[in-house]
């Protein structure tokens, strides 16, 4: 997605570790017309029936909502503490963030994910993939169909995108980085 990259080579900065800050316009400040881009074009390439959006809080709830307006559908998120207001049954899957180098248990209820769901995972980022095997865990105890994963930015020089394609996942990234320094970002094309 042109538009995307060439707002990543223009506002994103690569800091210490493999981190990509796009903060400016995509998961701090979040520009609203890039997103509403993002949406039209997840929907222009996931074309079956999608029944619920699923994602992981929190920078990809936005990118989520903003999308499931071209669907027409709702929009659930895996949150990463337990609150007082989860209640009944739930489904629960532990991931390790890359981004904060720590584990923790990803929880949605069971209200929201029956089998009868024909589900698309969508979020900002994509490095090793825990984030997205622990929504297909979710997705897999409810009994409900995994339909695609939209991915806004993949680290294509991590494993997270090649193990999800080895399963036969359409896996769709908008912007796929093969190498990013402090010094330039190169792009898959």
């Amino acid at each position: 997605m042109e538009v995307l990259e060439q707002r990543i080579l223009k506002d994103g900065t690569v800091a210490d570790g493999g981190i990509l800050k796009v903060d400016s316009f995509l998961n701090h400040q979040c520009d609203i017309g890039l997103y509403n881009e993002i949406g039209k074009e997840f929907r222009r390439h996931f074309t079956g029936e999608i029944t619920k959006i699923l994602t992981i809080e929190a920078s990809g709830i936005g990118i989520a909502c903003v999308a499931a307006q071209y669907f027409g559908v709702p929009v659930v998120f895996a949150k990463k503490n337990k609150s007082l207001n989860l209640d009944g049954a739930l489904y629960t899957s532990v991931v390790r963030s890359y981004t904060y180098d720590r584990e923790y248990t990803i929880t949605v209820s069971n209200k929201f994910i029956k089998p009868e769901d024909k589900v698309l995972l969508i979020d900002d980022f994509l490095a090793n993939g825990q984030a997205m095997h622990g929504l297909i865990d979710i997705l897999n105890q409810a009994g409900a169909t995994l339909v695609g994963i939209g991915i806004v930015i993949e680290k294509g020089f991590q494993n997270g995108g090649k193990s999800l394609r080895e399963k036969g996942i359409d896996l769709y990234s908008l912007a796929i980085i093969d190498e990013m320094t402090p010094g330039g970002i190169r792009f898959r094309h």
